[in-house]
């Protein structure tokens, strides 16, 4: 990506990386498994034209520390509060693909008055009511919350083989993702402790869907406007995306996102990037000044 710039927040238990472009009102993108911050590339260059766009990568991923422990996304989603806070933001919008999707859905939840939109790309949100897997379609999600297995299966020179296979398999086109960006990735999860961390952010699935429910039953449904869109092809979510966030959120739009698998923001990334402008057009700034 060109035009960004890199930075590291230490927050103490965690260090996490992020990069930033464009000025405005900050909206903040939490990206998926097994990407970084890498896979905003194709869509940062429009929205930073009209905001203050910041793309950490997530703990444990990227090129932010791995801890041992905090995978659960209540913990996780408080990272990117405390490192929103060192930046002194205290309202912005917010994006999450993949597992920064329940990251950003709990960070929205337990703060409602500085998350003013929630978009949510191809993933469901844990505790909703419905099996997060699928019933087992999604036949990673056991294999990785198996204790000991999958590293055994897949650290030590085999990281190569679960992430080509994600990337072969989950979008509409087996080359949708390019050789130069895979290595990208590849390069961050060989990291020691990475593939570690990864396998924890689905370890604490359960945890994460108490916890949703316990939020949800106290404080009721999510108030901001929500987005929630999911990709038509392969292992696209399609409208299971709406479908979900409609029993968490009350003001819900969406739909599918075309000829796009799992991995929609570098499948579509023209149609992903508009209907991002469109739903955080007009910013509060915006809506405060008009007449």
């Amino acid at each position: 990506m060109t035009d960004v710039t890199h930075h590291h927040a230490d927050l103490g238990d965690v260090i996490l990386h992020y990069i930033t472009a464009g000025e405005g009102f900050p909206l903040v993108l939490l990206h998926g498994i097994p990407q970084t911050c890498h896979e905003w590339r194709y869509v940062m260059p429009a929205l930073s034209k009209k905001f203050r766009v910041i793309a950490p990568d997530l703990r444990g991923l990227g090129d932010s520390s791995h801890p041992v422990s905090g995978y659960d996304k209540k913990t996780m989603s408080d990272d990117i509060w405390r490192l929103l806070q060192s930046l002194n933001i205290d309202s912005f919008f917010l994006v999450g693909h993949d597992w920064g999707g329940p990251t950003a859905f709990s960070l929205a939840a337990q703060h409602p008055e500085a998350v003013k939109k929630l978009a949510i790309l191809d993933v469901a949100i844990p505790g909703d009511g419905a099996d997060f897997s699928q019933n087992g379609r999604r036949w990673h999600h056991p294999l990785f919350r198996t204790p000991d297995l999958p590293e055994a299966l897949f650290l030590g020179g085999r990281e190569h083989l679960i992430i080509n296979w994600l990337f072969d398999n989950y979008g509409y086109l087996p080359n949708c993702i390019g050789e130069e960006d895979r290595k990208e990735y590849l390069r961050t999860y060989v990291k020691p402790g990475a593939m570690r961390a990864m396998f924890s952010i689905y370890r604490t699935l359960p945890q994460d869907a108490e916890d949703n429910a316990a939020m949800i039953k106290a404080n009721g449904k999510l108030k901001m406007p929500v987005l929630a869109l999911g990709g038509d092809k392969s292992f696209g979510r399609g409208m299971e995306v709406l479908e979900s966030l409609q029993r968490m959120a009350e003001n819900v739009s969406g739909g599918l996102v075309p000829n796009s698998g799992h991995w929609v923001t570098e499948e579509q990334p023209e149609f992903v990037t508009k209907a991002l402008l469109d739903f955080f057009n007009p910013t509060p700034t915006t809506q405060q000044t008009a007449p």
